[in-house]
Formats: C-alpha cells, sequence, structure tokens
C-alpha cells in the first residue's frame, strides 16, 4: 500500500469543477510534483490535502488511515506557501519554534529541535534576527524550518520558490532536494514550472482542467509526452501531423500527430549533408527567421513553408551561429518523432 493515497479526488467550487475523480498515489519518501498551469487543479488538490479545502468527493489516506474528515490541526502535515507568513515582530527562532509551543513542549526540547533545524536549512547566526533583516531565500528558508520542526508526515509545499529570484531558486532548489533526501520525508511540491519539476522530483503529476493527464519519472515525462497538452506544456516541442510531414518532408507517416523535440533535429547551411544520406531522417527545407541565445543553447526559428519549427543547438565556440535570411536544410531523426495520443 502507498503512503499517501488519493482516490477519486473531487472538488467543485459554485459551477466550475476544479477537481474531476483525481486519482494517485505517492511512496513514504518520495518527492513529487503536480505541475501544470495556473487553474489546473494543483493547488486545490494540495489545500485538500492539508485541509484547508473540503472534498465533495473522494479519500484522502496518510498511511493507511483516511484522514478526509479530519481537521487541519489533526492531520500532520506541514505546508509552505509561497508567501512566507511569517511573523514580523518574531525572530527567526520564535517563527520557527510556534508550531513547537503550540504543542506544549518543554522549553529544552523546543530550543533543541528549533537549533538543529536552524542548521539544517543554512541559517546558522541568524536566529535572533527578525523576518526584515532577511532576505527573501532567508525568508523563505525559515518557512521552511517552520513547516519541518514539527516532523510531519507529508510537507506540502505550494509554489514555495516562485517570488525569488533566478539565482536564489536554483539554489534553494538543490538544499530542498538534500534536505527531503536527508531526511527521506515525503513531500508534495506545485510548480507551473517545467525546469524546476524536472530538477527536483522523483515523479511528476501533469495536471490540466482539473485531471492527471500523465505521470513519470522526469526523464520519461520529457521524452515520452503522451498528448500534445503535454508535449507543448513540458517544453518547446514541435507538434506535427502527418500531413504537416508529407508536405514538407515527402515522407509518409501513421495518422496522427507527433512530438519532436527542438534538441535532435539538425541544421545544415547550404544545402550541405555532410556525409548523411537523405534516407536516413526526414529532410525539409527551411529558412532562419530568427536566433536567441540562451545561454548554453542557440535558439533558431525555421520557417518552412507554412510551418514554423523551433530547433535549439548548442552553443560552442567552435561553431559559429547561423545568419538570419539563411536557407537550410533540417533532419529530423525518424526515431525522435514520438506518436501523440
Amino acid at each position: 500500500m502507498s503512503y499517501v493515497q488519493i482516490d477519486q479526488a473531487y472538488k467543485q467550487f459554485a459551477k466550475s469543477v476544479v477537481l474531476q475523480q483525481v486519482s494517485l498515489n505517492v511512496e513514504k519518501g518520495e518527492l513529487v510534483t503536480l505541475l501544470g498551469p495556473s487553474g489546473c487543479g494543483k493547488s486545490t488538490l494540495l489545500r485538500s490535502i492539508a485541509g484547508l479545502e473540503t472534498l465533495d468527493g473522494g479519500t484522502i489516506c496518510v498511511n493507511g488511515n483516511d484522514i478526509s474528515q479530519l481537521p487541519p490541526q489533526r492531520r500532520n502535515v506541514g505546508m509552505v506557501f509561497q508567501s512566507y507568513a511569517l511573523f514580523p515582530n518574531m525572530t527567526v527562532f520564535d517563527n520557527i519554534a510556534f508550531g513547537l509551543k503550540m504543542k506544549k513542549l518543554g522549553k529544552e526540547k523546543i530550543a533543541e529541535k528549533v537549533n538543529q533545524v536552524i542548521e539544517l536549512v543554512h541559517l546558522s547566526g541568524k536566529a535572533l534576527s527578525y523576518p526584515h533583516q532577511l532576505s527573501g531565500g532567508q525568508q523563505q528558508r525559515v518557512a521552511l524550518a517552520r513547516a519541518l520542526v514539527t516532523e510531519p508526515d507529508i510537507l506540502l509545499l505550494d509554489e514555495p520558490l516562485s517570488a525569488l529570484d533566478a539565482k536564489i531558486r536554483k539554489i534553494l532548489q538543490s538544499d530542498l532536494r538534500s534536505i527531503q533526501r536527508d531526511l527521506k520525508m515525503t513531500m508534495i511540491f506545485v510548480t507551473h514550472d517545467q525546469e524546476e519539476a524536472m530538477t527536483i522530483s522523483d515523479r511528476i503529476f501533469v495536471m490540466n482542467a482539473g485531471k492527471i493527464v500523465q505521470q513519470g519519472k522526469p526523464e520519461q515525462i520529457y521524452t515520452s509526452p503522451k498528448t500534445e497538452f503535454v508535449a507543448r506544456f513540458i517544453g518547446s516541442y514541435n507538434v506535427l501531423t502527418d500531413q504537416d510531414i508529407l508536405r514538407l518532408s515527402g515522407h509518409a507517416m501513421q495518422p496522427g500527430s507527433y512530438a519532436i523535440r527542438p534538441e535532435v533535429m539538425e541544421l545544415y547551411p547550404n544545402g550541405e549533408t555532410y556525409n548523411i544520406a537523405h534516407n536516413q531522417g526526414l529532410w525539409l527545407e527551411g529558412v532562419i527567421l530568427s536566433m536567441t541565445v540562451r545561454g548554453n543553447v542557440r535558439r533558431y526559428q525555421v520557417q518552412s513553408q507554412d510551418v514554423t519549427l523551433t530547433i535549439d543547438e548548442l552553443n560552442v565556440p567552435h561553431k559559429g551561429a547561423l545568419d538570419e535570411g539563411l536557407f537550410i536544410s533540417v533532419r529530423i531523426p525518424e526515431t525522435a518523432c514520438t506518436f501523440l495520443e
């Protein structure tokens, strides 16, 4: 039996159905991510686990116990929000200790636990500081420590890093993952950021319109999207129909739609094919509309007849960028065309 079992979760606000019989399992010590666009139901599902929303149908079980009807304070679930929600008039120590004081632990035990978790989240030396004296990243560490110190059965995180700048966000992603592994804690993380989900998750549940449309390990989700929605949401996939492929390359495919990753497509300027036979893969002609540098990747927009393709290549010094307006050949390995349901 899985540690967390959600079965047929249903939630409706007025006439809007937010969760449509959602079912999922989470193993003990696993970090899973609910990934999807705004309004897909991921935060509502998280809040339902915490008891901040009441389901209109379905059950939530943790470690074999049905917690669906329990009040939040009896669920032993920790939660970290996007807004830090710290008490401005309390020090770091007192903010973290608040939950333990509510449980009426002794002062010595509280001090021991708080000092341990302060060190765990790398806030040594900040115990007597107030929230306004901390950076955004440090304040979120306090919020995380406050949730961890009560030793919850599950830690729920609702887009906790989205308000931070990119550099601090990446650092906290790494730190959060390390803490989760060290503590072997079960965590459910909500985000709309695909890269963040790929970075921290054991498994990802992709949500859309109140349903889970695909689940799996990050590598599986990225390399094998099942639907056009997942392909377009999870990355910069090109989605072509069999008729598009036939018109552009002359190659017949099984009827349906195909997802093609931008990094598997190859550009050959001036018709050069570098000794690759034209029967190896799909070949089409196009013109470069634009090129943008995205760190270690150059991203090209290529027009081929009535279709615009996104094509990525490594930004390496020995290979110069191709100019806008250049006519080029594009090679697509046939095995890189993922059939969509």
